[in-house]
C-alpha cells in the first residue's frame, strides 16, 4: 500500500517481485499515478477510482500546498497535516480493499500509514517500508496521532508501536531506523525499448538531467533553462531527460545539449559520468547505485534531506537552480574526492541484503 504517486510505489516494485517470485500472491493497494505499478507485471487495485492526487491537494489543500511549495524552510507540521488528510480521504478503499483481499501481511510506504490501520482493523502484521533517506518511524507516529477519528471510523482504537522497517538508505548515509531492516534500493523507473544511442558507448563524458515526475509541471522549466546555457561552456554531453513535457519554451539547445523526453532514468545513468537532478529520493539512490557525482537542486517535499545526505557525504554538491554555472558543471565532473565518494557508496549498496534475502523475514513474519 503506497501514496498515490510513482515516487512513491516504485521503489516497493523489487520487494513485491521478489514476494511474486517466490510463489506469494502479491496486491498493489494504491491510486492515481502509482497504478503505473501494473506495468511492472504486478496485481493492482484502484482505491479509489478517478482519483488525481494534483486535483485533489489544490482543491482541498490549496493554501497548504502553497506554503509547502513556498520560498524558505517547511513546516514539518504542514507535510504531517498533509499526509494526514490524504490518509484519511483513502482509508476508505484502502480498508476495503484489504477487506476483500484478505493479505497476510502487509507492507505499507512510511507515509500511506492507512495501511497499518487496515492490518490492524484484520489483525495481520504490518511492515513499514521507507523510500529515501527521511525517517519514517517518527513521521509515521505523529501521523497515526492525527488519525484518531479515521482509526474510529473503521473500528480500530489503536495501532502496533513496534513495526518492523525496511530501509533502504545506505547506512553510511543515514541514522539507523528503530526496529530497521536494510534492504538494497534496486532501481526501477519502468521498464522500455531502449533508443540505439543509449546503448551505444558514448563518444564524451555524460550528464544526466532530471527533474523526476512532478516539479517541472509545477515549477516550470526555468531551472533547465538555465543548465542549458551553463552546458554550452563545457566539453560534456547533456542529456535532458524531463519526461511528457513541452520543451519548445526551450528554444535552440546548445549542440551538446539533448532532450529526450522520457527513458529509464537506471539505463541512463549507466552511460553518464555525472547527472543533475532535484532530489527525490528515487533519483537520489539511483544515481547512487551508478556509482555518479551528483548536483543536487531540491525544490520542496523531502528533497532537502535527500540532497543534504548527498552533500554530507562527498557524494555531490548540493545547490539551487541560481547557483547553475559552467564552473559548478565542471566541479561536479572532475572532482576526484566526489567520485570516489560515489564509488565508495555503490559499492556499499552492492553489500546491502537484496530484496530476495528479505522474503523468508516477511514468510516468518505473515506466519
Amino acid at each position: 500500500m503506497t501514496y498515490p504517486a510513482i515516487g512513491h510505489v516504485f521503489p516497493i516494485v523489487p520487494l513485491a517481485w521478489a514476494l511474486r517470485s517466490a510463489g506469494h500472491e502479491v496486491l498493489v493497494a494504491s491510486a492515481g499515478d502509482a497504478l503505473e505499478a501494473a506495468n511492472a507485471g504486478l496485481h493492482v487495485a484502484d482505491v479509489a477510482p478517478g482519483f488525481h492526487l494534483e486535483d485533489f491537494l489544490q482543491s482541498t489543500a490549496g493554501e497548504l500546498m502553497a506554503r509547502l511549495r513556498g520560498p524558505g524552510g517547511v513546516d514539518p507540521m504542514d507535510g504531517l497535516t498533509l499526509f494526514a488528510h490524504l490518509n484519511n480521504h483513502l482509508a476508505d478503499g484502502i480498508v476495503r480493499t484489504a477487506d476483500d483481499f484478505r493479505p497476510d501481511l502487509i507492507v505499507f510506504e512510511q507515509i500511506f500509514v492507512s495501511g497499518l490501520i487496515a492490518a490492524a482493523r484484520l489483525g495481520v502484521p504490518a511492515v513499514q517500508h521507507n523510500f529515501g533517506f527521511a525517517r519514517g518511524t517518527q513521521l509515521r507516529e505523529l501521523t497515526v496521532s492525527m488519525l484518531t477519528e479515521t482509526m474510529a471510523r473503521h473500528g480500530v482504537d489503536r495501532v502496533s508501536e513496534r513495526v518492523p522497517v525496511i530501509d533502504i538508505a545506505p547506512p553510511s548515509m543515514a541514522e539507523p531506523e528503530r526496529d530497521g531492516w536494510s534492504m538494497r534500493p534496486v532501481p526501477y523507473n519502468s521498464g522500455a525499448v531502449l533508443p540505439d544511442w543509449l546503448l551505444e558507448k558514448p563518444g564524451r563524458r555524460r550528464v544526466g538531467v532530471t527533474l523526476g515526475t512532478a516539479s517541472v509541471h509545477i515549477n516550470g522549466l526555468g531551472p533547465v533553462q538555465r543548465l542549458a546555457a551553463a552546458a554550452a561552456g563545457v566539453d560534456a554531453e547533456f542529456v535532458l531527460a524531463l519526461g511528457d513535457v513541452d520543451t519548445t519554451a526551450l528554444g535552440e539547445l546548445p549542440p551538446n545539449v539533448r532532450a529526450v523526453g522520457w527513458v529509464p532514468l537506471t539505463a541512463l545513468l549507466q552511460t553518464c559520468d555525472a547527472a543533475v537532478h532535484h532530489g527525490g529520493a528515487g533519483t537520489t539512490l539511483a544515481a547512487l547505485n551508478a556509482g555518479v557525482p551528483q548536483l543536487v537542486l531540491p525544490d520542496g517535499a523531502d528533497r532537502h534531506i535527500n540532497a543534504e545526505a548527498v552533500r554530507d557525504r562527498g557524494a555531490g554538491l548540493l545547490g539551487t537552480a541560481d547557483d547553475l554555472s559552467a564552473e559548478v558543471l565542471v566541479q561536479l565532473l572532475s572532482d576526484e574526492k566526489m567520485t570516489a565518494a560515489a564509488r565508495e557508496v555503490r559499492a556499499e549498496i552492492r553489500t546491502m541484503p537484496s530484496p530476495v534475502s528479505l522474503v523468508p523475514r516477511l514468510e516468518e513474519l505473515a506466519g
